[in-house]
């Protein structure tokens, strides 16, 4: 009789290893305004590096409910997962050493890919676009420009359909095999327009056919019958999960990248 044939172990996929693994604290990173914890997370032989973020590490917010910052990142992972961009690292919500919070895969920044840039010129040379004028000291001021990217008019877009208040260029990671990811999105998904963001280069321009479609995809997964509403309504409110029903169908309606309401600080401070 032959020996049976031996079934190789199924790996682990990164959501199940941030779910479900045991997450060790590794220390602080104390630049941040909340409580964000590097971790590492380890489960049958895998291992990885992660951020984890406690609610109640969470700062309160004026306009924000209280101990909602940690829904709202998994919710921009869900809506990036939907728009097939993959533009927030995996993110899940769990419990761990200092109770529930949110767990997001540690991405470690490329070197050598400049995506934002100060210049002495009243125009963005080629490649670039321009964002507002900024000053530099000493009544100087400096154009604040950023590259015109694929992949940043794609986070564009995505900020747009969460409603970001807080782009800023420190919440950007280039990574390998020309990845850009973007992180820390506690506060979005706001009922009211806060897009405050350094990616205004687009600002009024046609979006592009991609992004129609992408958008179109978003309308038909967050209808009443679809996955992606689904699992927005465990993580923010109806007239939250409204609001991004919303959005969509601006966007699509307009056919144009949003432009700045004036009712909102356009940029957010300290803009890196």
């Amino acid at each position: 009789m032959s020996a049976p044939e031996r079934i190789p172990p199924r790996s682990v996929t990164t959501a199940e290893l941030l779910t479900h693994g045991e997450l060790t604290v590794r220390g602080q990173i104390r630049d941040a305004s909340n409580a964000v914890l590097y971790c590492t997370v380890a489960r049958d032989g895998e291992e990885t590096a992660c951020v984890y973020k406690p609610v109640r590490g969470e700062r309160p917010l004026w306009d924000f409910p209280d101990g909602t910052l940690a829904q709202r990142e998994v919710a921009a992972y869900e809506v990036s997962e939907a728009t097939g961009w993959g533009l927030v690292p995996p993110t899940v919500l769990r419990e761990g050493p200092y109770g529930e919070g949110m767990v997001q895969q540690w991405i470690e920044a490329a070197p050598g890919s400049e995506l934002l840039a100060l210049v002495d010129a009243e125009e963005p040379g080629p490649g670039w676009k321009a964002v507002a004028l900024a000053e530099v000291g000493d009544g100087r001021t400096a154009l604040l420009v950023h590259a015109d990217d694929e992949r940043l008019r794609r986070l564009a877009v995505l900020d747009a359909v969460l409603n970001n208040a807080d782009r800023k260029g420190g919440h950007l990671l280039p990574a390998a095999e020309d990845r850009l990811y973007g992180i820390d999105h506690g506060v979005t998904f706001n009922t009211e327009n806060k897009l405050r963001t350094l990616l205004w280069g687009w600002a009024g321009e046609p979006l592009t056919g991609e992004a129609v479609d992408v958008l179109e995809g978003l309308r038909e997964a967050l209808g009443a019958d679809g996955a992606l509403a689904a699992r927005l309504a465990e993580l923010i409110t109806p007239a939250e999960l409204d609001a991004t029903r919303a959005r969509v169908g601006s966007l699509l309606a307009t056919g144009t990248h949003p432009e700045p309401s004036g009712e909102w600080p356009a940029i957010p401070w300290p803009p890196v």
